[in-house]
């Protein structure tokens, strides 16, 4: 006699070696992803400490140049290039996490056996045996550019433009006097405005870019399911 439709996957719900290998994984996978959390916010840490210690000595002390904050922002794109990097494994294992809360887990809490359907247990043996990053290293670069580093990258520039007025020698009262300031030395001042000028185009296109071309990690919540969350 043929099994009832969805009797297998019922069995797999009441099996305690199951459920108990399933809760073990899940809870081997969280504690990996979590482990990866600690290090991008460590790398955050870095850019923000960097970035208030350059701004500190650099307005504290007016014969300090402003090309100062040029290698501020080298910093903090160096640190933005790796902790993108470690971003993708932590969404790498992160996206193993959300398959087990998605159809496992789900399953488990409705008590409806058919939510275990699917390719997603093939799709998990398939990502163990051999990982597999779940975004490109542009999405990476965008996603923490987006959430972080995009207003620390602002922050320097703004600083960048105080210190070029503020300790400026002739002042700045015109547009060529302002272009003479950003010279430095024997450093041109046409160099200082593409620097300036190709970080917030860089800067705002990848921005731009996540937001149309990424969901993200978290959807916002909208209408009356919204109001059912306020615990």
């Amino acid at each position: 006699m043929e099994p009832a439709p969805g009797s297998e996957l019922s069995r797999d719900l009441k099996d305690p070696c199951y459920v108990n290998a399933m809760s073990h994984f899940y809870r081997g996978e969280l504690g990996r992803i979590m482990v990866w959390r600690q290090r991008l916010d460590m790398t955050t840490t870095w850019a923000i400490t960097s970035t208030t210690t350059i701004i500190t000595v650099a307005f504290s002390f007016r014969d300090i140049p402003h090309i100062v904050f040029f290698f501020n922002l080298v910093i903090v794109w160096m640190m933005l290039w790796i902790e993108a990097r470690r971003y993708r494994f932590y969404d790498a294992f992160r996206g193993r996490v959300r398959m087990l809360e998605a159809h496992f887990f789900v399953a488990m809490v409705s008590r409806n056996p058919a939510l275990l359907a699917g390719e997603w247990q093939r799709l998990v043996c398939e990502d163990l045996i051999l990982p597999s990053f779940k975004i490109s290293k542009l999405e990476a670069v965008g996603r923490r550019l987006k959430r972080n580093y995009v207003f620390i990258i602002a922050i320097i520039l703004v600083a960048w433009l105080t210190k070029i007025f503020m300790h400026a020698n002739p002042p700045i009262h015109s547009w060529g006097s302002f272009y003479a300031a950003l010279g430095v030395g024997e450093l041109p001042g046409w160099f200082v405005g593409f620097v300036l000028g190709i970080t917030i185009v860089l800067a705002t296109t990848l921005t731009w870019y996540v937001s149309v071309n990424s969901a993200g990690e978290v959807t916002d919540l909208r209408g009356s399911h919204k109001e059912q969350w306020r615990l």
